[in-house]
């Protein structure tokens, strides 16, 4: 039983527009904008049943849950409840403050909070003298707190989760395994939604099938973080073909799309006809490279590149063959790939580990040659299953034992955001497939490789 979690940010409040601290502070307040936000998300949100809704207590998260409720066409079938350990991250100091100021009166910890969070310390005031605090390794506790209680109680349900950035990504990254030092690598926008997939309890198998989704906001992509004057990359999946609607093992055999493929690439180029893409790399085969050229034929000025590094994985002896072909050929190493995929050598093909290498050696060589073009601009990549698993899986520094912690839908596009050349990633959104189907879940042929 599969239980499903929507998370969505609170509206823009207050304090978001003038770029001040909210943490434990409920003084903030939605404004307009972020009023007409959360009338979106319940639009966007409108046709699921949903069996809880849960919010922080913190009013612009309440108050954004309130308005989502309003909208829904069937009402959830427990009351809804507000819950402690969904409040933002505690900033205890800095809140009210405004981040120009921070950064000027708090160097040293305005610079942790950057790039190292896990190591931000504060010191509060005792009644014997000081006590130092860890705003991110709180939230990170907290974040595993509300799994570990919450999960048990919702199994195979769908279940509406409204709150605020930080404990919105603590809460993600406790459920796929990162650790506080990423806290900063996954972004949320206002009215933001992400989708988790939880396969039993905390520590089971958890798949994000999207993160940070903004297209029922009117937004064609979210908005990248302040000050971040890097690099953006697209990574799009190839669309369908007739081996993935038939769940047949596609691996290197090159497999065109389908019309339904060729649809979807059409609907990712439609939607991303106004994004100023300067720069395109593709897979070699067929099927990402005419998704490629599709997407293209709206910037006509882009040269598109062929990188062999993303090739699909090798499956071997395994292409070409059905799932049931699979395990009466190869007893049992199916269920292997399914649950440790990281420990499956693919007879006369490939393993995860290669497949990591070469992937990992073609962003490398992308993001360089991204960093080092006289003119800056959006590079668009299109690749396969695999391959965008284990680049988004790199990105966040997860091994391939993680490797199924990610959903990549036919057409889907993923964000990927660099502050500046030597800076880390920030994964500003995941398997967006909004303009496929039109709604916030994933609709895609879940397909073989």
């Amino acid at each position: 039983m599969v239980t499903r979690v929507i998370l969505v940010r609170h509206g823009e409040s207050s304090f978001n527009v003038e770029r001040r601290v909210q943490g434990y502070s409920d003084l903030s307040t939605l404004t307009a904008t972020g009023v007409a936000g959360a009338q979106q998300v319940g639009a966007a949100l409108s046709e699921i049943a949903f069996d809880a809704v849960y919010s922080s207590p913190l009013r612009r998260a309440k108050d954004t849950a309130e308005i989502v409720l309003s909208c829904l066409k069937q009402a959830p079938k427990q009351p809804f409840q507000t819950v402690e350990t969904l409040k933002e991250i505690n900033m205890t100091v800095w809140e009210g403050l405004l981040f120009k100021d921070i950064e000027e009166k708090f160097p040293e910890e305005f610079e942790q909070w950057s790039d190292r969070p896990h190591e931000l310390k504060m010191a509060i005031p005792t009644e014997t003298g000081t006590v130092d605090f860890f705003p991110v390794l709180d939230l990170f506790e907290r974040a595993t707190q509300f799994w570990q209680e919450f999960l048990p109680q919702h199994q195979g349900q769908t279940v509406l989760i409204v709150a605020h950035s930080g404990i919105n990504r603590a809460l993600i990254s406790t459920a796929i395994g990162l650790a506080p030092s990423q806290y900063q690598a996954v972004h949320q926008s206002n009215c933001g939604i992400s989708v988790l997939n939880f396969s039993g309890g905390f520590g089971d198998l958890v798949q994000i099938e999207s993160l940070n989704q903004t297209a029922h906001l009117g937004e064609t992509l979210p908005k990248t973080k302040k000050n971040y004057t890097g690099p953006r990359f697209l990574l799009v999946r190839h669309g369908e073909t007739d081996w993935n609607r038939d769940k047949r093992f596609q691996g290197q055999i090159d497999v065109p799309l389908n019309d339904n493929g060729r649809s979807q690439a059409q609907q990712a180029a439609d939607y991303l006809q106004s994004v100023d893409i300067r720069y395109a790399v593709t897979s070699p085969l067929l099927r990402p490279k005419e998704t490629a050229e599709i997407i293209l034929q709206s910037h006509p000025d882009v040269q598109l590149e062929l990188e062999d590094n993303l090739r699909e994985i090798s499956h071997g002896l395994w292409e070409g063959k059905l799932e049931a072909e699979i395990e009466a050929d190869f007893p049992g190493e199916l269920h292997r790939w399914q649950q440790t995929p990281a420990a499956v050598q693919m007879p006369e093909g490939e393993n995860l580990q290669q497949v990591w290498e070469r992937s990992i050696a073609a962003w490398n060589t992308i993001l360089a040659t991204a960093c080092d073009r006289p003119v800056p601009g959006i590079t668009l990549v299109v690749a396969h299953d695999a391959v965008n698993k284990a680049l988004l899986c790199y990105l966040l520094g997860l091994g391939p034992e993680h490797f199924w912690s990610f959903k990549q839908g036919n057409g889907a596009v993923s964000v990927i955001d660099y502050a500046g050349a030597d800076s880390q990633p920030v994964l500003t959104c995941i398997n967006s497939t909004a303009h496929l189907a039109g709604g916030v879940l994933d609709q895609t042929a879940a397909g073989a490789l």
